[in-house]
């Protein structure tokens, strides 16, 4: 069976988004290592995302990914040990 390259994007995409989760979840855990709280981390690891995205796509893509992410939280794609049904 042949892979579309629409296929071929998605998977390429799903390593990339998977790579960069093993680099953010490796800083995490330094920074958690060095005594500094979760919500610094997390709030060091949203504004780094902000700057880099307003840097390269502007303020429009920013304000997407924001709300998009709010609608991921109320969806509870960010909850641990959350059962779906």
């Amino acid at each position: 069976m042949e892979v579309t390259v629409n296929e071929m994007d998605e998977i390429i995409a799903r390593e990339k988004r998977m790579a960069a989760m093993e680099f953010q979840l490796e800083a995490w855990a330094d920074g958690a290592m060095e005594g500094i709280e979760s919500t610094i981390l997390a709030d060091a690891a949203i504004a780094t995302a902000l700057e880099e995205t307003i840097r390269e796509q502007g303020e429009d893509a920013a304000l997407t990914l924001v709300e998009t992410l709010r609608e991921r939280i109320l969806c509870g794609e960010f909850t641990p040990n959350r059962s779906v049904q």
